[in-house]
């Protein structure tokens, strides 16, 4: 395999095989339970939770809820079944959620409001932070409720930090904007709040400041808090208690969840401080390869664990080059037509980020003169 970089064909075998452990920069997702977490795990006292009965499951609920300044949480296996039980919840079927067109929920969410509860979907443009224009978003829900050809809105769902817009918090002052506006109509606003405690950090508030402006809200424990499994959504008792109900329907009730929920409880008590590294190496990151030539990264210093960029069409393929960093034991992936994302979390070390700059540097660097 050949890739070309300025201008010069590089044999992608040709450099010195890269060590066992590779750098892992694709997702926070990656991330892997630690000693603490798989000895909670162990040592949880258990019962039934379909039942209500797992006192560890309560546990985990009860401190998410209390975080994030809500009244009840809910434990579901993934942060998707999270959205869709709560979409199900605040929106009839025959209505629409008003999302943005480069969510989580939009893009990867297979469709499962549309699939399941007969929800429609009203995509409006992100803009580069993320947000949705107000003015947008009060056309969406400002229609004729008498005319039968138009759907009415249930839920208007943020996320916050956006994923596809860099990882860029919406701001307090646009999630209190848009909860008035949803709350003056009477509509649901659902906050995807997936990497909230990076949200909030990168912004310098509470959790509890950013959740207050949603209904419900999704926090994911498998991203960079480094639980195995699981996310939670919060939100008032009767919001959850249908979507407790919702996740029954879809296949997410679980029995000895309890093993699941102390790994959760961990993740909220040890890992949440600990993010400011990954935001710090997410920085060092930005810096090493926005010295390097033929990268284009989003301007200004990452504003959470992610860094976003491009490769200059001149230098070669986004793909070949992913596929050549990945046979140098780094890996990262597209997200979006020839945008890379790097994402820094607990498994990725200052030493790791250094190397994964070099391995840059090795593939994007022109061959020495001949002389």
């Amino acid at each position: 395999m050949t890739l070309l970089l300025d201008g010069h064909a590089h044999d992608a075998r040709s450099s010195t095989a890269a060590p066992n452990r590779p750098v892992e920069l694709r997702s926070d997702t990656f991330t892997l339970p630690t000693q603490r977490m798989l000895t909670a795990a162990v040592r949880a006292p258990l019962g039934d939770d379909v039942y209500g009965e797992d006192p560890t499951v309560a546990e985990l609920e009860a401190l998410a809820a209390d975080l994030l300044g809500k009244e009840a949480g809910c434990l579901m296996p993934s942060g998707t079944m999270a959205n869709l039980t709560a979409l199900l919840t605040h929106c009839q079927r025959g209505r629409k959620a008003v999302v943005g067109r480069e969510s989580d929920i939009y893009v990867y969410e297979a469709g499962g409001a549309a699939v399941c509860g007969g929800i429609s979907y009203e995509p409006l443009d992100n803009r580069p932070d993320g947000t949705i224009d107000p003015e947008a978003l009060a056309e969406a829900l400002d229609v004729d409720g008498d005319d039968p050809q138009f759907a009415l809105a249930g839920v208007i769902c943020l996320e916050t930090p956006h994923n596809r817009r860099g990882g860029i918090p919406l701001t307090v002052d646009y999630l209190g904007q848009v909860s008035e506006m949803a709350r003056a109509r009477q509509v649901a606003l659902h906050l995807d709040g997936a990497r909230l405690f990076n949200a909030a950090l990168a912004l310098g508030v509470s959790p509890a400041r950013l959740a207050a402006h949603g209904d419900t809200v999704q926090i994911c424990l498998s991203k960079g808090l480094s639980a195995p499994i699981g996310s939670v959504l919060v939100g008032d008792r009767a919001s959850v208690a249908s979507a407790r109900r919702a996740r029954k329907m879809l296949g997410g009730g679980m029995r000895q969840a309890g093993m699941v929920a102390a790994c959760g409880i961990v993740a909220l008590t040890d890992m949440v401080d600990r993010l400011s590294e990954d935001h710090a190496h997410a920085a060092r990151l930005a810096r090493g390869l926005a010295a390097l030539p033929g990268l284009r990264l989003r301007p200004g210093t990452p504003a959470t664990n992610m860094v976003f960029f491009s490769v200059d069409e001149r230098i070669g393929d986004t793909r070949q080059l992913i596929r050549a960093l990945a046979h140098r034991g780094v890996n990262v992936e597209e997200l979006g037509p020839g945008q890379i994302r790097a994402v820094t979390h607990a498994g990725v070390t200052t030493a790791d980020v250094d190397r994964a700059v070099a391995v840059f540097a090795e593939l994007l660097a022109k061959p020495p003169a001949a002389g």
